[in-house]
């Protein structure tokens, strides 16, 4: 079998390992179950994807996030290596086909999302694989001290039991120490090694901004630092808003969210990572997964409610290792804010109830049935219909979830698929009866291939433009000859997936473990506390955040709003870090007059450059002597 260098060199083309890559691939490949806690953008999935290629048989990846599952296929799919995907959502014919190319074909990679793990086909299936590896990404979603707990991932364990000999690798980018140790007690660790890289980002500057007009600050930044830059708002309704004011500056930007469709989601994405939308401003649904090394500012108009969520977003800056910002806009309101949230979090059982039944209306469940069956949902259409206020239903829907209830997915995008079910004499004579639909299969057997001996998948919208006719009446078309047996349509999916874990029961039988509840309430508080501290306390922001993820005494950073603003009054922290990096790269030439650098730099910049001079001697950082400036020996 090949190498892990020979498969980095032949699938990825590089020449050797991030730091810390290759040892977490030998632990694995010694059969070792392995933990590996590594930054946003530190290459995780290399840490799997590499060892599972270097022996025989299938790596299966748990992943709760199905955007991330689809564009991790894709992309090994580009490379020529074969890999599927499993998720909520999918029909059993897809499902059942897929696993069997897992037994019986030469798929390499399996990603499952973690509630399909309890049912029926994959614990009688999974068994039957060589299975090689078991991956577990975003572990921290198996610890209720973290902040993301999903039930499904206790089921884990369990399939280990069925893969004795399956080493597991548990991956994530942010864990306390707490959740460090449970990681490795829920999966059943087997004398696991644990490897952790650093969380210190060296060329990332934290800087908390305390301000009365965001909009005006956010404006300055982004003309002050050059490059690619992402926005996180709260709401939907705001990123429109802030990226339209943006385009009003002459900022070339966007707006994204979940709300949009996949065709719009795309574009607007693809826009982005090749630099014709130089900001997008979104909220928490992007970003994940994205692979896009030289973004410049990562800039968030509120406190996020954990500082867990925010190294995550902040850490997507700057992954090409050159100098970036994170920069976090903060106002009291924010923490006020924050508090009412927290409130709304957590409701009683009463509420609680009162929306489990309404699911069971809403889909018209029996008592004792539905379990790990998926449905299509639609929060706005779901709160319309039964009176419910839409924030106190996600709060309700959120409690089920961590209670083991159900699961809801994000929005997922399941292509429509067709399938030919007559032969082709018996499609003739079907034609020739509907002359209208005639023209429809035309285009059809024209543009995909295949549709007579299996499901294609179809792309509505585009054959809606060739055919210049609207979607609308294309689908129409297709659920009329679906209903007349010539051919087997499912429509498309673009909606969260809601998945029953349990059977119906009644809902004043619904129970929510108490103190597992109050539990997980003052974890909640505690992470909202210590993100309020992080913007409040004038303290370095990397020392806080390094503190928080267990690195402790860590050094100032020197380069944080706290760091800089003890000598700085009038300069701000992104002014001073351009122009000192300037005066640094020209200082490396040799000894220089004030005016030479000011020369170099720009004569309208003049007293920039002069106070940024006075606070590096000041400090230090640079010696002036018989007035020339030098870099100290």
């Amino acid at each position: 079998m090949p190498t892990p260098l020979e498969v980095l060199k032949q699938y990825w083309g590089y020449e050797q390992f991030r730091p810390m890559q290759e040892d977490i691939i030998q632990s694995v490949l010694g059969g070792t179950d392995t933990l590996a806690l590594m930054p946003t953008g530190g290459g995780k999935s290399i840490c799997f994807q590499v060892p599972a290629l270097c022996q025989e048989g299938i790596c299966i990846v748990i992943s709760p996030l199905i955007a991330l599952m689809k564009d991790q296929v894709e992309s090994l799919k580009k490379r020529g290596i074969s890999a599927a995907a499993v998720y909520s959502g999918m029909n059993y014919r897809d499902i059942d086909r897929i696993f069997d190319n897992c037994v019986y074909g030469d798929i390499k990679f399996l990603y499952l999302s973690p509630e399909r793990l309890l049912t029926d086909i994959a614990i009688e299936r999974i068994p039957k694989m060589k299975v090689n590896l078991l991956a577990v990404d975003e572990a921290h979603c198996i610890s209720q001290w973290g902040y993301d707990f999903r039930p499904p991932y206790l089921q884990i364990a369990q399939i280990r039991e069925r893969l004795p000999q399956t080493p597991v690798l548990a991956l994530t980018a942010t864990a306390t120490a707490d959740v460090v140790t449970d990681i490795q007690e829920k999966l059943a660790f087997r004398k696991g090694k644990v490897f952790q890289k650093s969380f210190a980002r060296d060329n990332l500057a934290y800087v908390v901004l305390h301000e009365e007009g965001k909009t005006q600050k956010l404006v300055e930044i982004l003309q002050k630092v050059p490059g690619t830059g992402v926005v996180y708002a709260r709401n939907r309704r705001k990123t429109k808003e802030l990226a339209l004011m943006l385009q009003q500056q002459g900022i070339r930007a966007d707006y994204y969210h979940a709300g949009l469709t996949p065709q719009e989601r795309s574009d607007k994405q693809d826009a982005w990572i090749h630099n014709h939308t130089r900001v997008i401003v979104s909220t928490n649904a992007f970003g994940m997964g994205i692979d896009k090394p030289d973004v410049r500012v990562v800039v968030h108009m509120d406190l996020p409610d954990s500082l867990e969520a925010y190294f995550q977003e902040a850490g997507r800056a700057g992954r090409d290792e050159k100098k970036a910002y994170a920069v976090l806009l903060y106002h009291v309101t924010d923490k006020i804010n924050l508090e009412r949230q927290f409130e709304l979090a957590f409701p009683s059982l009463q509420e609680i109830r009162q929306v489990y039944r309404a699911l069971g209306s809403y889909y018209q469940l029996a008592i004792g049935s539905g379990q790990l069956e998926s449905y299509d949902f639609d929060l706005l259409k779901f709160t319309e219909t039964f009176k419910l206020d839409a924030a106190k239903t996600l709060s309700c829907l959120k409690v089920l979830e961590q209670a083991g209830w159900l699961s809801l997915s994000e929005a997922v995008y399941i292509p429509s698929t067709i399938r030919i079910l007559v032969n082709k004499d018996e499609l003739y004579d079907y034609q020739l009866k509907h002359p209208r639909l005639d023209r429809i299969l035309k285009a059809v057997l024209r543009s995909y291939q295949g549709a007579f001996t299996g499901d294609i998948s179809l792309r509505e919208g585009q054959l809606a433009n060739f055919l210049d006719i609207k979607v609308a009446d294309l689908s129409k078309a297709l659920e009329l000859m679906h209903k007349d047996g010539i051919l087997h349509y499912v429509p498309q999916k673009d909606q969260p997936q809601l998945v029953f874990l349990q059977e119906r029961v009644d809902a004043s039988n619904m129970s929510i473990d108490h103190k597992m509840y109050q539990f997980r309430k003052n974890r909640h508080e505690a992470r909202i506390k210590s993100a309020i501290a992080y913007a409040e306390t004038p303290e370095c922001r990397n020392r806080q955040l390094l503190a928080y993820f267990g690195e402790k005494d860590a050094p100032a950073c020197g380069k944080c709003d706290v760091c800089l603003g003890r000598k700085q009054s009038t300069l701000s922290t992104l002014e001073f870090e351009s122009y000192s990096g300037q005066i640094l790269h020209i200082l490396e030439e040799g000894s220089k007059t004030a005016e030479e650098l000011i020369n170099r730099i720009g004569s309208s910049k003049k007293e920039i450059v002069l106070q940024t001079l006075e606070y590096m001697v000041d400090e230090g950082v640079v010696e002036f002597d018989a007035g020339l400036l030098r870099l100290p020996v």
